[in-house]
């Protein structure tokens, strides 16, 4: 894979699994017991159906190929007799192969769903019994989960990526464009398994959020895709869509097969543009408030669910002296602080064009029809920009140079009490016990402005098809993306260290629930509508404008201007842009 670029490759390690998976353990368990079993008595005749099947599917797990010929030889009895064994297990669909070459004459094998499904439930039983009848530390737990519904949730645990029976046919490989944060790091950390289920090598490169935006647009320029899929964050959809670097998801595959009804409906929406999808949402990553619940309770304060509550709160936890500061947030100069200002328009519950009321919020389907203007220098707009100036007082001294890690890291160490921040960051505290902030941070959506209404913003990255990719690689592409996207790759980048996630049925995944409190929280905001993509509406000049707020809102924040004046500053330039773009 390509030597990673952008912020991400700097500053993040790897993150590995805390633990091996439950059914990797129990097989493991299995061979060294089997080991003893054989050592015990003299007479012993191995069951080469288990032998192979847990060689099957430990190798599958590993992301190691399997040939006919290393199975037999794992069968533990004469090859005659497991070559019968092996053809009954595949005409018996329990087994499946994959062509190996173009003749078709060499196949690797590999587990089938209900292989899989089996040993999912025969690992918890055994773990299960283990407990009842050694008391296996912390097992009781999951034998009361057993009693009062364990085995039911059990039902819902989503199976490891089943390989595909056809591998991608792509010369040089599968190529992918991505950002350079934590979950896309976690693919890069996943890449021999995921080649393992494709069939081909992957290439995936990788940049900060306005390299990854100029290079997509460059490679629109070019004759012929360098990619066969592309990140683009969720506002770039009109921009992408209007000038024809991306191909529409309803002409090169059946949308049910994504099953559209499992994305979080804010992520699924942004996905589209005049009614059409035009990528499938790769992380959903909504931006909450993250605030230290042993700080609160210190200090005796309640979670803020307003403006003022939040300010009251950064001014009882403020204490430079001791090193320790009230907030942070994003207010580098440009996207960074634009992100930020518009999301707190939102906040006060003003949209950043003139978005039509609807229930919960303001309406972005019909931004393909036009006739929007930009809505900066407004009244609610002022109120956002107030709200910014009073954060300052309690931020720290470098704010005016945050941007989008820069603000976790300091509350992950201790040295501020709440952040701004996406789920995607949480891995910064959540996976680092030797961090102060390790097990000790709750999950709000923004504070609410007077008069408006808690929400939480979405963010994160669709995966898309672009428009140029050369047409003989086309096919291979939506099956690659079908794959990246599906409950089984989101579960398992969720294993790996990542906090986002698009589809219902990953987030009531009881496996991963217990990965992080912050997956149950995130789809409590859902439904309750609170998850909204409006505050960042995908039209094309929607990067321009953001840069624009985050331009003069850092003249405010460092004094060269007034509230007003930036604020009138930021909508003259919007309307100019907007009028030469002839949009007004």
């Amino acid at each position: 894979m390509n030597q990673y670029k952008g912020e991400m490759a700097r500053d993040t390690t790897y993150l590995t699994p805390q633990a091996k998976t439950e059914i990797l353990q129990v097989l493991t368990f299995l061979e060294n017991l089997e080991d003893e079993l054989e050592g015990l008595l003299e007479i012993s005749a191995p069951n080469p159906y288990v032998k192979m099947s847990a060689y099957l599917v430990k190798r599958h797990l590993e992301a190691k190929s399997v040939t006919p010929t290393s199975l037999i030889g794992a069968s533990g009895v004469p090859y005659a007799t497991a070559n019968r064994r092996l053809r009954e297990m595949i005409d018996s669909g329990l087994i499946e192969q994959r062509s190996r070459t173009a003749t078709g004459r060499s196949f690797s094998l590999h587990p089938s769903s209900e292989m899989l499904e089996a040993w999912t439930r025969f690992s918890s039983r055994v773990r299960r019994l283990a407990g009842q009848s050694f008391g296996v530390e912390g097992n009781r737990t999951d034998t009361e989960d057993y009693y009062f519904g364990g085995s039911y949730l059990e039902a819902q645990t989503i199976q490891p990526p089943q390989v595909l029976l056809e591998p991608l046919k792509l010369s040089g490989g599968l190529r992918v464009l991505v950002h350079g944060d934590p979950t896309f790091m976690v693919m890069h950390g996943l890449k021999r398994q995921f080649e393992q289920v494709v069939g081909c090598p992957i290439q995936q490169r990788a940049f900060s959020i306005d390299r990854l935006h100029d290079e997509a647009v460059k490679n629109a320029h070019r004759p012929v895709s360098r990619y066969d899929l592309i990140a683009l964050d969720l506002p770039w959809v009109g921009e992408f869509v209007e000038n024809d670097y991306l191909l529409p998801l309803d002409q090169v595959l059946d949308v049910d097969r994504l099953n559209p009804a499992d994305f979080h409906t804010a992520g699924w929406l942004a996905a589209h543009w005049s009614g059409r999808p035009y990528g499938v949402p790769s992380q959903t990553t909504p931006e909450l408030l993250f605030y230290r619940r042993d700080l609160f309770a210190e200090a005796g304060l309640e979670p803020p669910h307003t403006t003022d509550e939040l300010l009251k709160a950064a001014a009882a936890l403020h204490d430079p002296v001791q090193g320790r500061y009230g907030i942070a947030w994003n207010a580098a100069r440009g996207t960074a602080l634009g992100h930020t200002f518009i999301m707190t328009c939102a906040d006060f519950g003003q949209p950043i064009l003139d978005l039509p009321p609807q229930a919960g919020g303001f309406d972005a389907s019909h931004l393909a029809d036009g006739g929007y203007r930009p809505t900066i220098d407004t009244q609610r707009g002022l109120l956002a920009a107030e709200y910014l100036m009073a954060l300052l007082q309690y931020s720290p001294p470098d704010i005016l140079s945050m941007s989008w890690y820069e603000r976790v890291r300091p509350f992950a160490n201790g040295k501020v009490a709440m952040a701004y921040g996406y789920t995607l960051l949480a891995p910064y505290f959540e996976q680092n016990p030797s961090c102060a902030a390790f097990g000790k941070v709750g999950y709000l959506p923004h504070p609410a402005g007077a008069g408006a209404v808690n929400i939480a913003p979405v963010g994160g990255y669709l995966l898309g098809i672009p428009a140029n990719i050369a047409p003989e690689r086309l096919k291979a592409a939506a099956e690659a993306l079908i794959v990246f996207t599906s409950p089984e790759a989101q579960k398992l980048y969720v294993e790996h260290g990542s906090r986002t996630n698009p589809r219902y049925s990953v987030g009531t995944d009881p496996e991963v629930r217990r990965r992080s409190p912050i997956f149950e929280a995130v789809d409590a905001m859902s439904w309750r509508d609170e998850l909204q993509f409006w505050p960042r509406p995908p039209i094309p000049e929607i990067n321009q404008i953001i840069r624009i707020c985050g331009e003069e809102c850092h003249d405010m924040l460092r004094g060269v201007q007034s509230p007003k004046a930036a604020l009138a500053a930021a909508q003259n330039r919007a309307d100019r842009l907007l009028r030469e773009a002839g949009k007004l």
